[in-house]
């Protein structure tokens, strides 16, 4: 079995379970056999369980596989991913100054504002950009494979918070969701959502977007 197909796997099972335990008609059950706090402890076993193990094979199964494709390493892709690694972070940071309800923030508002008007998935949204981004420079199959998976396990796990959410609440959900794009930049109040976003998030995602292009290479390897 080779590493991409492995990659993969590890992939799929990670979303299943993640989603899997999570839904509306599993949760409750075991929520209810084991408490609260029995479930969470549980769902967050299961979650190491894999991705512990899927972080280990592609770290040291990077750049295996027959090359799906080779993008030249210039200028016009290398700002492509420090944009979009911009936007990921911003996302990223955005989503703890201005929690949403579609998170995992218990006391998170359902009232829309910053960061809201451009993604109501922000958390998510960070990593599915992210991943995509990642997958321009890395065109072998083990890393498509991971940043592939990456990028589909973020946008069917936002898609089932959803649809679980409109179901089991918070109160107001299903609105707050109807004003909100999914998928980032798409709604018609993206403009407001630049304007209302917090300076921190910006001046924080910028922040590490540049420490991670300095540290990339010792922390990660390849080219930042």
């Amino acid at each position: 079995m080779n590493a991409a197909f492995e990659i993969a796997l590890l992939w799929a099972a990670f979303t299943a379970t993640h989603v899997g335990l999570s839904s509306l008609r599993l949760r409750p059950r075991l929520a209810g056999a084991l408490g609260e706090t029995g479930f969470l402890g549980l769902y967050s076993l299961v979650a190491l369980a894999i991705f512990v193990p899927l972080m280990w094979l592609y770290f040291t199964h990077k750049h295996e596989g027959p090359a799906l494709w080779l993008l030249p390493r210039g200028a016009a892709l290398s700002w492509t991913l420090y944009l979009a690694m911009g936007v990921a972070l911003v996302l990223l940071v955005a989503s703890f100054v201005n929690p949403s309800p579609a998170g995992m923030a218990p006391n998170a508002g359902a009232t829309p504002r910053g960061v809201h008007w451009i993604t109501r998935h922000p958390l998510v949204m960070a990593f599915a950009v992210f991943a995509l981004a990642h997958l321009l420079p890395n065109g072998f199959a083990s890393d498509v494979a991971f940043f592939g998976g990456f990028a589909a396990f973020a946008l069917i796990g936002a898609a089932h918070q959803d649809r679980r959410k409109r179901v089991a609440g918070p109160p107001g959900y299903a609105a707050f969701a109807d004003a909100t794009p999914f998928f980032p930049f798409t709604g018609s109040q993206t403009a407001r959502g630049l304007r209302e976003l917090s300076w921190l998030a910006i001046g924080g995602g910028v922040a590490l977007a540049v420490l991670i292009r300095f540290f990339h290479s010792s922390w990660f390897g390849g080219n930042p």
